[in-house]
């Protein structure tokens, strides 16, 4: 028994607890050296846990499975949290190619490894753990372990753990390693590829801007505000009106009836206004703004629990009658406050009125920075508990004998990207402050790495210093390599992505949690996540059934 353990003998869970803060102080410290600006990032964890392991240092098995397992759904659940609200329109933006790209590191990686049982003869047990291993996918060992016994005898199952553990950390290694080989062969400028990233991600997501513009087009004489064609098509928001001969600028609801000669105010995108003035007439000489009247604004946070989920255009006609919403913030995006657009808590809105029903407006929507800062848990332990279950659903699929499972990662994952785009559960408002995101996220794959390099380590080094580990080594790290490089050149060169959404697609074709851990400090940037989130629920669906089809087709 080491030294720092005789001090809490007999006492198990002050050990772990011990031993898991060791490993990853060292792996955190490990994760902060960098030579000529590359370091090993939260992996660093992983390589002390595997050290700690070789000397001896171990926690008991069940405390070790719940730590590892614990930290990995900490982990996706925070990434699903953050990621929700954008994860539909990246499917619609992008989703096609990217999972596209995603299936092709995925099955080239399953071609690779039967190439690789076959020349190397590593035995089909083997290779099966090399194909989860290589790919850090823990699910889909679970899913090898469980068919194997279907189709063989023997210790089939102990030969693939043994393979995963020796592959896995090399696969961590190999995938951030693909990163850094196509930075450098691509002659990758990260500063560049951010602003390139930002660039086209503002071009999908257009600045809102005002315009001023004179009612010309007589057909439009006497009909309503709410009534104006083309208005819902543009998205276009109408706030205030100055009536023909007056100076005097007053509010613009629904209802406001029209005359030409009237000056509106309207909010929207420069391609939504421009199509906008076709309709009206042409563009005002007048800033309306900057014209007198008793009309004013406000930014406001939704944090009132009953006008979450409540669309704007009841709202207006209803609790905050006599204010109109014109603009609505949500995670970093500002989008026009349409009459069918629900709010979400944390919501930034812009409202316009008079000023003693913007006052009345304050109390309706909350505008609480207290409750921006608090953290919603019984929604976040019932969500992560429904995806705990979504993850252990049997899905039948035709033509495979064994259910497939999403697992204790994907399931979670999926729960949190539903449910932080829902923005509640019944009456719980979901929330959690970036600041806690990120924390929980940090914490989450530093358990999980340290973890998997505690499990690994004892049997690691003894089993690479064989002539059959360094075997499954090499051959693992071609399984890794070979399907990442060739997909991160075709997408760099043929498809032309920008080098973020290439690390996010290669990390979550992966399911590698480090390595997007790694591609998010080499960038300094959130950006890769997005395309993580875009690939990793389908990635990790079709690993699990890849490597369930690999055994029952070949395992026999």
């Amino acid at each position: 028994m080491h030294p720092t353990q005789e001090l809490l003998a007999g006492q198990p869970t002050g050990n772990a607890i011990l031993v898991l803060s060791l490993v990853a102080t060292v792996g955190l410290l490990l994760a902060m050296v960098r030579i000529r600006g590359i370091g090993l990032g939260v992996a660093g964890v992983l390589f002390a846990g595997i050290g700690f392991g070789h000397f001896g240092y171990g926690i008991p098995h069940e405390v070790l499975e719940f730590v590892r397992e614990f930290g990995l759904i900490l982990f996706v659940f925070s990434i699903g949290l953050q990621l929700g609200p954008g994860f539909f329109s990246s499917l619609r933006q992008d989703g096609l190619r990217l999972n596209g790209l995603a299936l092709g590191v995925i099955f080239s990686g399953a071609a690779v490894t039967l190439a690789v049982a076959w020349l190397f003869g590593t035995g089909y047990p083997a290779a099966f753990g090399l194909f989860c291993g290589a790919s850090t996918n823990t699910p889909a060992l679970g899913a090898v372990q469980q068919a194997l016994p279907m189709v063989t005898q023997g210790d089939g199952a102990t030969v693939a753990a043994l393979a995963y553990a020796v592959s896995y950390p090399g696969g961590v290694v190999g995938i951030i390693g693909s990163l850094l080989l196509l930075r450098r062969v691509f002659r990758i400028h990260l500063p560049t590829e951010v602003a390139r990233f930002e660039a086209e991600h503002s071009k999908k997501n257009e600045p809102l801007t005002r315009q001023s513009f004179l009612v010309e087009n007589p057909n439009l004489h006497g009909v309503s505000v709410g009534s104006i064609p083309a208005r819902s098509e543009t998205g276009v928001v109408i706030s205030r009106i100055q009536r023909a001969g007056e100076t005097e600028v007053r509010m613009a609801t629904d209802d406001t009836l029209l005359c030409v000669g009237d000056r509106l105010l309207a909010v929207g995108t420069a391609q939504g206004l421009a199509q906008f003035q076709r309709v009206l007439g042409r563009v005002s000489e007048i800033d309306l703004m900057q014209s007198p009247g008793e009309v004013d604004f406000r930014r406001v946070v939704v944090t009132q629990r009953r006008v979450i989920g409540q669309p704007i255009a009841a709202l207006e006609a209803g609790l905050l009658h006599g204010v109109t919403l014109t603009r609505v913030t949500r995670a970093g995006l500002e989008m026009t406050a349409r009459p069918d657009r629900h709010l979400h808590f944390g919501d930034e809105v812009q409202i316009v009125g008079a000023p003693k029903d913007l006052d009345s407006a304050l109390a309706v929507l909350g505008n609480s920075r207290h409750a921006l800062r608090m953290t919603s848990f019984v929604p976040i332990f019932i969500g992560i508990a429904l995806g705990v279950m979504a993850g252990a659903f049997p899905l039948q699929v035709p033509g495979v004998p064994l259910p497939i499972r999403l697992g204790i990662a994907g399931g979670p994952l999926l729960l949190a990207i539903l449910l932080s785009r829902l923005g509640r559960i019944g009456p719980l408002i979901l929330h959690m402050p970036q600041s806690a995101n990120l924390a929980f996220r940090e914490l989450g794959i530093t358990l999980f790495l340290a973890c998997v390099g505690l499990k690994a380590g004892p049997a690691f080094i003894e089993t690479v210093l064989t002539a059959q580990g360094a075997l499954w080594l090499g051959a693992g790290a071609v399984i890794t390599l070979v399907p990442l490089l060739l997909v991160g050149g075709i997408g760099r060169a043929v498809l032309k992505l920008d080098f973020l959404t290439l690390c996010g697609l290669l990390s979550g074709s992966m399911t590698d949690p480090p390595a997007l851990a790694f591609a998010t400090s080499l960038s300094n940037s959130e950006a890769p996540s997005v395309s993580y989130a875009a690939v990793y629920p389908l990635a990790m669906f079709a690993r699990i059934f890849v490597a369930q089809v690999l055994v029952l087709t070949l395992g026999g």
